[in-house]
């Protein structure tokens, strides 16, 4: 398979520079500590440790390994497995020990050789695994897959469907809505801007925003499951096929969502955030997925960005409540903050990055869908 055609690259960049983000956060208070940049390489075993530590540092890293090596295999069909799986396992750790190198500069983070072991064992896993499906076969077995259901430039769409799962997990302050960064955007903007007198160019609000009333929760819901159906529609010519993504992609975000909860509350409130207007959202948002199928590539696309945009301008009406903001300071500050940066940042900006991908999908001609005989 073409490389250009290949979704395991941006994926692997996309998961890298998350990477990158969780394992420089917070990003304060950098400064020489007077210790070389190597100098944790001959550290003791480390006094205070979890299990929790250990996995997560195997399972963070086991995607990219994951990813580098697929894209790898996908480059040159018929590759060396043990260079490739190499390769990926090289390259993984080459990035992890440039993450321990930089957090000696941060004082709130401890860089680890352990951390770093762990990571390279975890990026050899997933460069194994690879290399395992490859010998399987899988992997050609998913490309004759990807070229039934999907057209030739579907590569984008993809990858926004692979990462729209791992960005619901972040906790949303309304069901299924990604893209809420107006408060924070303007908070932050403000603390860049402090002491400065472009502090005054700011816009300042007559009011402050209100929660959204029940109809417009329900709004939301129902287009934040709709979008990734009309995504998926786009780069889609089969009908059947259609009906299956969207029923796949309804239940994977209600799945994901209880996860999310799970994780943020507690398995007693896994299905707490299951309101009234949030079934009713969940309910037509789905109908609205059926009783588009049979409209052409485009045409999905088009809907898929009109519904886009309703969706930012209203979830983006709302504030962060109490408890929401709460919840973060769970994520942020707590045993979550290794996923902290990969959920976060994607449950801001993959609305944002689907909105490029459908004004391009617009843009293109397309063939007309088809029904199987």
């Amino acid at each position: 398979m073409d490389t250009r055609k290949s979704s395991a690259w941006p994926l692997a960049q996309a998961y890298a520079a998350l990477i990158l983000y969780a394992s420089l956060y917070p990003f304060a208070g950098w400064r020489d500590q007077g210790v070389s940049t190597l100098a944790f390489l001959a550290s003791p075993w480390p006094r205070w440790w979890t299990g929790f530590d250990l996995a997560a540092n195997v399972a963070g890293y086991a995607p990219l390994g994951f990813l580098l090596a697929l894209g790898m295999l996908r480059r040159r069909p018929g590759s060396s497995v043990a260079l490739a799986v190499a390769v990926a396992t090289l390259l993984g750790g080459l990035l992890s020990l440039a993450m321990e190198a930089l957090q000696t500069y941060l004082p709130a983070r401890v860089p680890s050789n352990v951390d770093l072991g762990l990571n390279v064992a975890g990026t050899c896993a997933g460069a194994g695994l690879a290399g395992a499906l490859e010998l399987a076969g899988a992997l050609d077995r998913w490309s004759r897959f990807r070229r039934r259901w999907f057209d030739e430039e579907a590569r984008g769409a993809l990858v926004l469907l692979a990462l729209w799962p791992f960005a619901l997990l972040f906790p949303a302050a309304v069901p299924l809505g990604l893209g809420q960064v107006l408060e924070r955007s303007e908070a932050a903007l403000a603390d860049w801007l402090a002491d400065t007198p472009f502090l005054e160019w700011l816009p300042v609000r007559d009011v402050e925003l209100q929660p959204l009333v029940p109809g417009a929760e329900l709004l939301c819901v129902a287009l934040g499951v709709l979008v990734p159906c009309l995504l998926a529609y786009s780069v889609m010519r089969d009908l059947p096929r259609r009906v299956a993504a969207a029923a796949v992609l309804v239940a994977l975000g209600v799945l994901v969502t209880a996860l999310s909860a799970t994780l943020s509350w507690g398995p007693a409130h896994a299905w707490s955030w299951l309101s009234l207007p949030v079934r009713l959202g969940l309910l037509g948002g789905l109908v609205l997925a059926l009783l588009l199928v049979p409209l052409r590539r485009r045409v999905c696309a088009a809907l898929g960005l009109v519904a886009l945009l309703l969706h930012l301008a209203v979830l983006n009406q709302a504030p962060e409540s109490a408890y929401f903001a709460h919840t973060l300071q769970a994520w942020e500050q707590g045993r979550f903050i290794r996923f902290h940066g990969l959920a976060q940042w994607l449950g801001w900006l993959w609305p944002y990055a689907a909105l490029a991908e459908v004004l391009q999908r617009v843009s293109r001609g397309e063939a007309p869908p088809r029904i199987r005989g």
